[in-house]
């Protein structure tokens, strides 16, 4: 699928999304809003694919909302509403969502990274959100970034608009797998093939269940678990791992 923004390829069960204005650091105009969408709706809806690959080509991941078109006063209010509407999309689908970061991670950029499941960024990578000096809402990071890093830390990240490097976003829980710069895409593959050898019925059902807790009370959380966990012991996944421990052998998912 080609749009005018970004591409999204696959292999098999594995997808890898590109964000693709490297001019512009991969900055994201109205237009991008719009495939955001259509690349979201894409990804939950195919069949095939279990783990996605989400990264920027060039040198930068994504540098957030295209100031120039911002400052220009061409971004109509919709755009805030298509991109946290496109995010919600790829957060609650079944897919495994792996984010590749690399130079900047900004405003939307790292909004995205965050509504994904595994963050990977360069020891060099600058992140943040610094809406703020723009006189703006860093969109649902305000949502997502206190459940990853804490309030404090979330609070002193959007308030004060400030970058972090790679490394120390690693030490605060923001990103999940430091790589080198000069390895990256070496590195992105291996643990991408890491997460797509495990991935399994399981892995989707718990994917779904981890994004609840915040959201219901224990009692409504736990009828959730059980029923999904139904949903896994009778997949044929759960048969695969328990003839691999039997055999002595690693599972070979194949949902």
């Amino acid at each position: 699928m080609k749009l005018d923004t970004m591409y999204f390829e696959k292999n098999g069960r594995i997808g890898c999304l590109t964000l693709n204005r490297p001019r512009l650091l991969n900055a994201m105009n109205y237009e991008g809003s719009l495939d955001m969408n259509r690349a979201a709706e894409a990804i939950r809806d195919d069949p095939d694919v279990r783990v996605v690959l989400i990264r920027g080509a060039g040198r930068a991941f994504c540098t957030g909302i295209d100031l120039k078109q911002l400052q220009a006063g061409d971004t109509p209010h919709q755009y805030y509403e298509n991109w946290d509407r496109a995010l919600r999309i790829l957060e609650q689908s079944e897919k495994i969502l792996i984010c590749a970061m690399q130079g900047y991670a900004l405003g939307g950029g790292l909004q995205l990274a965050l509504a994904c499941d595994i963050r990977i960024a360069t020891e060099d990578c600058m992140l943040g959100l610094p809406a703020i000096k723009e006189g703006i809402i860093p969109g649902l990071g305000t949502f997502r970034l206190p459940r990853y890093i804490g309030l404090g830390r979330a609070k002193w990240m959007v308030l004060s608009g400030e970058n972090i490097d790679g490394r120390r976003a690693l030490e605060i829980g923001l990103v999940d797998h430091l790589a080198a710069a000069e390895t990256f895409d070496q590195e992105v593959d291996a643990l991408v093939d890491k997460y797509s050898r495990a991935c399994s019925e399981g892995t989707r059902q718990s994917k779904i269940l981890l994004n609840m807790p915040f959201d219901m009370p224990h009692g409504q959380f736990l009828e959730e678990y059980l029923r999904r966990q139904r949903i896994a012991l009778a997949s044929k996944d759960h048969e695969e791992a328990m003839n691999a421990h039997r055999e002595g052998r690693d599972p070979a998912f194949s949902s």
